[in-house]
């Protein structure tokens, strides 16, 4: 019943932004720690940001002061804010929920996530 759908996805020039927002369906986003990762081709799944339940955030070192995670309660969505975007930036995106963490406890190990969404493009060209 635990649903992710990511949006917001899409094409855009290097120092623009872009905003992600993934709707849950079958829990309450308030509830769970939450994370966005990124997929390029031919590397790694990798953690970009985090959000506990108690909204302690985390970030990756290469995204730290660009992007920013955050819960929108009464859409029911987490959402990744993305400014000063980069080539290197382009990936697939995707956001995931941890049901077990407990209230101050988020991480940037995929491993720690049992649920996904099934991603969203996001391509940093001119």
């Amino acid at each position: 019943q635990l649903q992710l759908v990511e949006s917001g996805g899409g094409l855009v020039q290097p120092g623009g932004s872009l905003r992600l927002s993934c709707a849950a369906s079958g829990f309450t986003v308030a509830d769970y720690a939450l994370g966005w990762f990124r997929q390029a081709p031919g590397k790694e799944r990798e953690g970009i940001s985090c959000i506990s339940k108690g909204g302690l955030t985390k970030y990756a070192v290469s995204v730290k002061d660009r992007f920013t995670i955050y819960r929108d309660n009464a859409k029911n969505t987490v959402n990744l804010q993305m400014s000063s975007l980069k080539p290197e930036d382009t990936a697939v995106y995707y956001c995931a929920v941890d049901p077990g963490a407990s209230w101050y406890y988020a991480g940037l190990s995929a491993s720690d996530y049992d649920y996904w969404g099934q991603g969203a493009q996001v391509t940093v060209s001119s």
